[in-house]
């Protein structure tokens, strides 16, 4: 019997810590840590949806603006555009990570700071429905990677 509840407590913590919104699930999420007077940085993480889907939109009530971001080189130079979506194929692990696709907070309100925890709201599109998922994305140093476990 006590097997059988570890095991039951175990699958609980297993479903509360991959959230799924359109059968979307989250890892490593992160936000970049600011200075001083800074007045943006950035969210970063690995999203997989069993099913065709989007990343349409973004929220966050740490920042006035916050916007779906994608870096590109054009004519040599590394240019970071903002974008309406992201597709998230069926199946496939897409990573929003530095020199690529990530969340762009602006305009924050405050200095984060490493260890604080950031919401972050994303809006999926599967098909014209809409629904939304909440992480809670750890703040990192600015300089650490996006594998990082630790400061």
């Amino acid at each position: 019997m006590t097997t059988l509840r570890h095991c039951s407590t175990a699958l609980a913590a297993l479903l509360f810590a991959l959230p799924a919104v359109a059968q979307v699930t989250v890892t490593d999420a992160y936000v970049r840590s600011t200075v001083k007077g800074q007045m943006a940085t950035a969210a970063f993480m690995k999203l997989k949806s069993a099913k065709d889907a989007r990343l349409v939109e973004a929220k966050s009530p740490v920042a006035g603006v916050v916007e779906i971001h994608e870096m590109v080189m054009q004519d040599n130079v590394m240019r970071m555009r903002a974008v309406d979506a992201v597709d998230l194929p069926a199946g496939r692990t897409v990573e929003l990570k530095p020199g690529g696709y990530h969340v762009m907070l602006m305009d924050i309100k405050q200095r984060v700071k490493t260890g604080d925890v950031v919401p972050v709201t994303l809006v999926i599109d599967t098909g014209g429905k809409r629904e939304t998922m909440e992480v809670r994305a750890p703040v990192r140093a600015a300089t650490a990677r996006s594998d990082a476990t630790k400061e």
